[in-house]
């Protein structure tokens, strides 16, 4: 309830704010619960992701420095997030994703670089999409990087792949490791090429 409520009230800001987002390749998106994975590029991506993927609903990972304030810690827990350690990574990291996305309520938004500012990819997405039994779908956000530059009004787009499947016989070796790297990042490539050949990302924060 509380999570529908927040998200057409999002939906409402956002489109105030910019009103030139672009959702494409919807239709690839399973039925079920999925892993919804992207380069990390922006503050502000996973909420596009979040409206984008609607009416899926998503639980997201965030930092458990997230959780002292009391009303932030409402909000956050009501909103399907669930607090990580970044330093200590216990089971709970993997545990607490599995779980729900077994029971189908919700599939999860990740990004396997773990920060806007790291191009390496980590392998906990792959993890718990072997465990969960759940696709992972590559993603991509094209457009403002900064919350002043919403206001300029750019185009927003944020564009599906198509889902790759994890048996829950492979085992997660390096070599499979690195070959499952090379293919979310080929994904992620080729997505942007199609929305833009041009593209190139420039973190803000690195000028």
């Amino acid at each position: 309830m509380f999570y529908s409520f927040a998200r057409g009230i999002v939906r409402i800001i956002i489109f105030l704010i910019n009103g030139n987002a672009h959702y494409i390749n919807k239709e690839k998106l399973p039925e079920g619960s999925y892993i919804l994975v992207g380069p990390h590029r922006t503050w502000f991506d996973p909420i596009y992701f979040a409206l984008a993927g609607s009416p899926k609903k998503f639980s997201f990972m965030a930092k458990k420095e997230l959780f002292v304030n009391p009303i932030l810690r409402y909000i956050l827990i009501h909103a399907n997030a669930f607090p990580v350690d970044r330093e200590n990574p216990g089971p709970s990291t993997i545990k607490t994703p599995v779980k729900f996305l077994k029971k189908g309520d919700l599939s999860l938004i990740m990004f396997p670089s773990g920060t806007r500012h790291s191009e390496e990819l980590k392998g906990g997405s792959l993890l718990i999409a072997r465990m969960a039994q759940v696709p992972l779908v590559p993603a991509v956000y094209q457009g403002p990087l900064t919350f002043k530059q919403l206001f300029s009004r750019k185009r927003i787009t944020v564009s599906f792949g198509d889902p790759i499947y994890l048996d829950r016989k492979t085992k997660l070796t390096d070599e499979v490791q690195a070959q499952m790297d090379t293919k979310l990042t080929d994904a992620f490539k080729q997505l942007d090429m199609e929305i833009n050949p041009d593209f190139k990302y420039v973190d803000p924060h690195k000028k």
